[in-house]
């Protein structure tokens, strides 16, 4: 190897052939500096950024439908929004799909209660009681110690019920889905591959 002028040249099977490069500098000083992260961005922006973006493979989507879907049926009521973030935060699930899932259980949730009710008085060998659950909601929220001396049991065999079904549902509910979500992926996937496929040049340049 030999140095001709600025450049380097190299001789490669007896032909005098010029690689030139230009020279990098090892100077730390020279070098671009790293811009220094903010408090907002570290501690704030970032991690609302991973809770939005998280939990989108088959197996977390199909793990949202059934967690989510069971704990927005928590039976008590206005407690299943904070209960959805904290389960999706610690399960690394999907923030948006769990909430979107909270908002959709809606309409079941008022009789899911009662069948917690009723199921676990029966563990408990409990005499059913009369109730009405719109009542009850207001009374915890507008009178909470007058609430648990009243319904106190209730609410126990509410969320005993609800802790003996929740589990066999998220098994059920997850087993059924996530074929679903691998489904969907596979054929996004083969979509995405033949719409590249069909971008790409008939004959590519040699």
């Amino acid at each position: 190897m030999s140095v001709k002028g600025p450049g380097l040249s190299r001789l490669c099977n007896e032909r005098r052939i010029l690689y030139s490069y230009s020279s990098v500098s090892t100077d730390p000083a020279l070098a671009s500096p790293i811009p220094v992260r903010s408090f907002w961005q570290r501690r704030i922006r970032d991690p609302l950024v991973a809770q939005l973006t998280q939990g989108i493979t088959p197996h977390k989507i199909a793990l949202t439908l059934a967690v989510g879907s069971a704990v927005a049926v928590f039976p008590v009521l206005g407690t299943s929004t904070l209960l959805c973030l904290l389960a999706a935060w610690a399960l690394k699930l999907n923030q948006p799909i769990t909430q979107l899932i909270n908002q959709a259980c809606w309409p079941v949730h008022v009789p899911v209660i009662y069948l917690c009710i009723r199921l676990g008085e029966k563990l408990f060998g409990a005499t059913p009681m009369h109730f009405h659950i719109r009542e009850m909601n207001h009374q915890f929220w507008a009178e909470p110690g007058r609430f648990f001396h009243e319904f106190g049991f209730t609410v126990l065999h509410a969320v005993t019920g609800w802790i003996v079904v929740a589990p066999f549902y998220i098994t059920l509910v997850y087993a059924l889905s996530l074929p679903v979500m691998r489904t969907i992926q596979r054929v996004k996937a083969e979509a995405a591959a033949k719409a590249a496929a069909a971008r790409a040049p008939d004959h590519p340049i040699p």
